[in-house]
C-alpha cells in the first residue's frame, strides 16, 4: 500500500466500519441489472445493510435524496432505467449521497459505454469494475468479453491511478487480487476465491456492499477497502464449505452474514 496510512490502521478502520454497517443498516439504492437483483439484495441484506430497487425515473432521484448509498450498474442498460440512472445521480449530487459506479461490460457495447464515459464525469464516489471495464472506462482499452475481463488487474494499475485523480473517485480493480486506488493511496487486498466468478451477481453485488460501507464510512477509499476485504474473506469462508457454485452461493451469503472483525484481522490479505 502507498498512502501515509500503514496497513493496520487501514484494517482496523475496515473493521470500524463493519461494524458500522452492522449497527446503523444502511439503506443501499440499487440501479442494478435485472440478472443480479435477488442476489445483490440478499447479499446486502447478509452484510446488514437494507436494499431497495427504484428505477423508475419519477421516483429514482427523490429516493437517492432518502437512501444512505447508491448503486449504478450498467449490466442491462434499458432506456426507463437509463433515465432513472439519470435522475438518481442528480438527486445524489443534490443530497450529497455517495454512489457507486459499475460500468458492466463497456467497450464494445456503444449504448452503456457512453453513458458510463457520462456518469464517469459527474462525480461518482466509487468505480467499481474488472481490469477490462475500467481501461475502457479511462479510453485505454476496448473492453472485455461481455461481463468477463480481457486484461489483467496489473495492466490497469496505473490506469485506474489516473482515473481516480482525473474524476475523484474511489477506483476498485476486482480480480485475483483486488486494487483499491483514489490515485495517492493504493491498497491491494489478496483474499477471495474462484468460486465468486461462478455466481452470477458475484461482481454486481460487490458494488452493492461498497456503497453500504460508503453510506457509513466518510473516506471513500477506506470504505471501499473495507468493503472488498469483507467480501472477500467472506468468500473464502463459503468456499471451504462448498462443493460447488450452487453450495458456494449459499455458503457465501450466510459467510457474509457471519463473518465478524476478528475474522478479517486474521485473514485480510492486505498490503
Amino acid at each position: 500500500m502507498t498512502s501515509s496510512t500503514s496497513t493496520p490502521a487501514l484494517l482496523a478502520a475496515s473493521v470500524d466500519a463493519l461494524d458500522r454497517v452492522r449497527s446503523t443498516g444502511p439503506l443501499v439504492h440499487c440501479l442494478t441489472n435485472d440478472v443480479v437483483v435477488n442476489f445483490t439484495a440478499n447479499a446486502l441484506l447478509a452484510v446488514g445493510a437494507a436494499p431497495a430497487m427504484v428505477d423508475i425515473p419519477e421516483e429514482s432521484g427523490i429516493f437517492a435524496g432518502v437512501a444512505g448509498g447508491i448503486l449504478v450498474n450498467l449490466g442491462t442498460p434499458h432506456a426507463e432505467q437509463r433515465a432513472a440512472i439519470e435522475a438518481a445521480v442528480a438527486g445524489a449530487a443534490q443530497a450529497g449521497t455517495p454512489w457507486v459506479l459499475d460500468p458492466v461490460a463497456i467497450g464494445a457495447l456503444p449504448v452503456r459505454t457512453e453513458l458510463a464515459h457520462r456518469l464517469r464525469d459527474v462525480g461518482p464516489t466509487v468505480v467499481r469494475g474488472n481490469a477490462s471495464e475500467i481501461l475502457a472506462l479511462a479510453g485505454a482499452g476496448a473492453g472485455g468479453r461481455g461481463v468477463d475481463a480481457l486484461d489483467e488487474v496489473d495492466a490497469a494499475a496505473d490506469v485506474a491511478r489516473e482515473l481516480a485523480l482525473a474524476s475523484g473517485a474511489v477506483v476498485a480493480v476486482s480480480g485475483p487480487v483486488d486494487l483499491v486506488t483514489d490515485g495517492r493511496r493504493t491498497a491491494r487486498i489478496a483474499n477471495g476465491d474462484v468460486l465468486l466468478t461462478k455466481v452470477t451477481g458475484g461482481g454486481c453485488a460487490l458494488g452493492a456492499v461498497m456503497a453500504a460501507f460508503a453510506a457509513v464510512e466518510p473516506d471513500p477509499f477506506v470504505a471501499t477497502v473495507a468493503a472488498a476485504t469483507t467480501y472477500t474473506v467472506a468468500a473464502e469462508v463459503a468456499a471451504e464449505a462448498a462443493a460447488g457454485p450452487g453450495s458456494f452461493a449459499v455458503a457465501f451469503l450466510d459467510a457474509l452474514a457471519s463473518v465478524t472483525g476478528g475474522d478479517l484481522r486474521t485473514r485480510a490479505a492486505l498490503s
